[in-house]
């Protein structure tokens, strides 16, 4: 029966690989990428090192990572923070600037974070990415991820949460849907979605 515990820096390496098994709309993302450690180096590692308080792992029988649930309860420090403090360690292997397609795009995110915030997410400070390896997901886990995420946010005082995803990934958002989770806007082109709720 998988457990859900907060993380520990041995987990780092298997959280990295869930993200990648997971960083395609919910599938495999590793054949994407010139190199699928950017989609880590941006979504896992910098909540990892930066707010290790907030990161909780599902472990199976074995006490092995097969997803988690990560994020900060002020996303405009974060952002501060994610400049200041993992940038730096993480932007020689990715020189801004350089890839092309969906590399150049996420390379662009990681030396512009600024991205992850805007005024308009002011009632919604927090935000959150969660992951689940698919033998992991349908049974529950996700939930009680989310529910443990959710009650780590309201002994902190924080009343809302937001998250980030694609349009085309319409298992996660039934997933959302299910967990009262709501629309706050879409973007131009309508292939991201930002979603929200309380932490009640």
């Amino acid at each position: 029966m998988p457990t859900i515990r907060l993380y520990r820096p041995a987990d780092f390496d298997a959280l990295y690989d869930v993200c990648v098994r997971t960083g395609d709309n919910g599938g495999d993302a590793t054949g994407l990428y010139r190199d699928p450690r950017i989609l880590p180096d941006i979504f896992t590692g910098p909540y990892l090192v930066l707010r290790p308080d907030l990161a909780f792992v599902l472990a199976d029988d074995a006490d092995r990572a097969v997803g988690y649930i990560i994020g900060a309860a002020d996303t405009a420090a974060f952002v501060a923070d994610f400049r200041r403090d993992w940038l730096p360690t993480v932007a020689a292997r990715y020189p801004e600037g350089s890839g092309t397609g969906w590399d150049a795009e996420r390379i662009e995110q990681l030396h512009h974070p600024e991205w992850m915030w805007h005024e308009e997410l002011a009632d919604y400070p927090a935000h959150l990415h969660i992951d689940l390896l698919p033998e992991a997901q349908g049974k529950g886990a996700g939930r009680a991820l989310m529910g443990t995420y959710l009650a780590a946010l309201r002994a902190r005082g924080v009343r809302r949460v937001h998250l980030g995803m694609s349009a085309a990934n319409t298992n996660a958002k039934a997933f959302y849907d299910r967990l009262g989770f709501h629309e706050l806007y879409r973007s131009p082109n309508g292939t991201g979605l930002t979603l929200g709720r309380d932490t009640d």
